[in-house]
C-alpha cells in the first residue's frame, strides 16, 4: 500500500469511525489545534447527511423544526453510518431509528411520518411498468373471472400507521396546522402508488385492506370474494370486490391480470 493509500484510509477511518491515528498526520496551524482541524471534515461530513434527510423528510423536518431535526439527524449517522455510495439510500433506516431510539420512540407519529415519507419516495423512484387499463378486463369473459389474479405496480405498497400521521402529512403539505399527534384505536390502512409521475397515497377501509394483501400475494378474484362475505353482507360480497377493483385499475395500482389455474 502505496503511503497516499494508507493516509486516505485513516482519513477515511478518522471520519467514520472516529479512529484518531489520522491526526498524526496533520500538523497543528497557528491558530488551532489539529483536533479542531479535522473537525471541521468530520462535522462536515455529518452535516451532509443530515442535509440529504432533509431533502428525504421535508415534512419530517418541518414537523420538528431545523434543531430538533439536525439534532435528531446527527443521532442517526452516529447510530446508522452510511454503508452505501447513493445518499439516497442512506435514511432508508431512519423509521426504524425512530421506533426504537430514545428519546424519539416515546412520539410514535415520529416513526408513522418518516415511514409514509420513505414509502412515498420510494413510489416514486420505483420500476416503471405498464398500468392496467379498464379496457384489459373486458377481454376477459364473465365465466373465468373467478380466476383472475392481478399484479401490483411496482410502485405500489402498503403501510399501516399506529398513529394519525397521515393527517398530519396533510396537514404540513397543505402548509396548516398539524393535529396533535394521536395513536389510533386502529390502524391507518394505506395504499401507497405512483400515479404517472406523481407518489399518492390513500386510507383503506378495513375490508378493501385485506382484499389488497390477498390480492397481492396471488388469491384469485373468485376466493377474494368469498373473503368479502365474511366482512359484510354475503349478498354483496361481489359487487363491493368490483368495486374495489374498479378503484385500482382507475388509479393506476396494478400492472397486469392473468388467468390462475
Amino acid at each position: 500500500m502505496s503511503d497516499f493509500a494508507r493516509q486516505q484510509g485513516e482519513f477515511q477511518r478518522g471520519i467514520l469511525a472516529g479512529d484518531d491515528s489520522i491526526l498524526a498526520e496533520i500538523l497543528d496551524s497557528p491558530r488551532e489545534k489539529r483536533e479542531t482541524l479535522f473537525g471541521v471534515y468530520r462535522y462536515a461530513y455529518g452535516s451532509r447527511l443530515v442535509e440529504a434527510m432533509r431533502n428525504d423528510h421535508e415534512l419530517l423536518h418541518l414537523y420538528l423544526g431545523d434543531e430538533m431535526f439536525d439534532e435528531m439527524g446527527h443521532a442517526y449517522v452516529k447510530a446508522r453510518p452510511s454503508e452505501h455510495p447513493n445518499l439516497r439510500w442512506f435514511s432508508q433506516g431512519l423509521p426504524d431509528f425512530l421506533k426504537s431510539a430514545e428519546p424519539y420512540r416515546d412520539h410514535p407519529a415520529l416513526s408513522d411520518l418518516a415511514a409514509l415519507e420513505k414509502a412515498l419516495n420510494d413510489a416514486f423512484d420505483a420500476t416503471d411498468a405498464p398500468v392496467l387499463e379498464l379496457t384489459d378486463m373486458a377481454s376477459f369473459a364473465p365465466e373465468i373471472w373467478n380466476d383472475l389474479i392481478f399484479r401490483p405496480h411496482p410502485s405500489a405498497l402498503r403501510l399501516d400507521l399506529a398513529t394519525n400521521a397521515s393527517a398530519i402529512w396533510l396537514a404540513l403539505k397543505n402548509d396548516e396546522t398539524p393535529p396533535d399527534a394521536e395513536i389510533l384505536q386502529q390502524p391507518s390502512r394505506l395504499l401507497i402508488w405512483r400515479q404517472d409521475t406523481t407518489p399518492m397515497f390513500r386510507e383503506l377501509a378495513t375490508e378493501e385492506a385485506m382484499m389488497w394483501d390477498e390480492a397481492a400475494n396471488g388469491i384469485p378474484f373468485g376466493v377474494l370474494c368469498e373473503m368479502l362475505a365474511t366482512y359484510d353482507d354475503p349478498d354483496g360480497a361481489a359487487a363491493r370486490g368490483a368495486g374495489y377493483l374498479h378503484g385500482w385499475v382507475t388509479s393506476g395500482s396494478l400492472t397486469a391480470v392473468s388467468v390462475g389455474d
